[in-house]
């Protein structure tokens, strides 16, 4: 029986508001950089997977707010190398802050109605993420906290996505058994690969592309609703 079902975050509830390419690029030539958005989004790709764990494991909690900030210098910074600003930490606070507001980022339209049908069942909700701690502020503007009975950030956590022990920690939370829970997410690695690991029931949510061969799928979340 499904007690509890957890979710990744960006991919999955929500999106960019538009593109990475094109909200960093605005804010660059806010700042006097002029780079094509579709130049910064392929950067920006590169750039992310290079990057380790978005997770400090062994960290004092006083210092994780600016390990974060300086965990996305360091990927913004590749990102622009070559670039000459004028001011570059003021722009890159400008930008840290600008997906620190949830106008940066938009619902799927198929997020609160199934978040409602779940809830509404007795399920249990949490969301487990490769985020930081912006990711509170951001679903409190987007109006998902009141679903959610916990949100674990891999910042926070010091584990992140498909370290099985992320899984575990969220579910401890909620005191649901790995075997009584589902987690959905984009990634086939992070999300299906990192819930399995940890004994929990995945699926992959396949937006707009073909169905996958290689785990059990769903096209949107209302599918999943049906489903589970």
């Amino acid at each position: 029986m499904v007690k509890a079902a957890l979710f990744d975050a960006a991919g999955t509830l929500f999106q960019v508001h538009g593109s990475v390419g094109a909200a960093y690029a605005t804010v660059a030539a806010r700042h006097g950089v002029i780079v094509p958005p579709h130049v910064i989004q392929q950067r920006f790709r590169a750039a992310f997977h290079q990057m380790p764990p978005l997770a400090f494991p062994g960290k004092p909690p006083a210092e994780l707010a600016r390990r974060e900030y300086d965990w996305w210098r360091q990927l913004v910074a590749t990102v622009f190398s070559g670039e000459r600003f004028a001011d570059f930490e003021a722009f890159f606070g400008a930008l840290f802050d600008y997906f620190a507001d949830a106008a940066a980022w938009t619902l799927f339209p198929d997020t609160q109605p199934a978040l409602t049908a779940l809830k509404t069942r007795g399920l249990r909700l949490g969301v487990v993420s490769n985020f930081d701690g912006r990711l509170i502020s951001i679903c409190k503007g987007l109006g998902l906290t009141e679903h959610f009975d916990v949100i674990v950030m891999s910042s926070r956590a010091g584990y992140a996505k498909p370290d099985p022990r992320i899984f575990r920690l969220a579910l401890a939370s909620l005191d649901v058994d790995p075997a009584d829970a589902l987690h959905v997410g984009d990634s086939m690695q992070e999300d299906v690969a990192g819930a399995t690991a940890a004994g929990l029931r995945a699926w992959l949510l396949n937006r707009d592309r073909a169905p996958s061969s290689e785990a059990q799928s769903v096209s949107d979340l209302h599918e999943l609703v049906e489903r589970v």
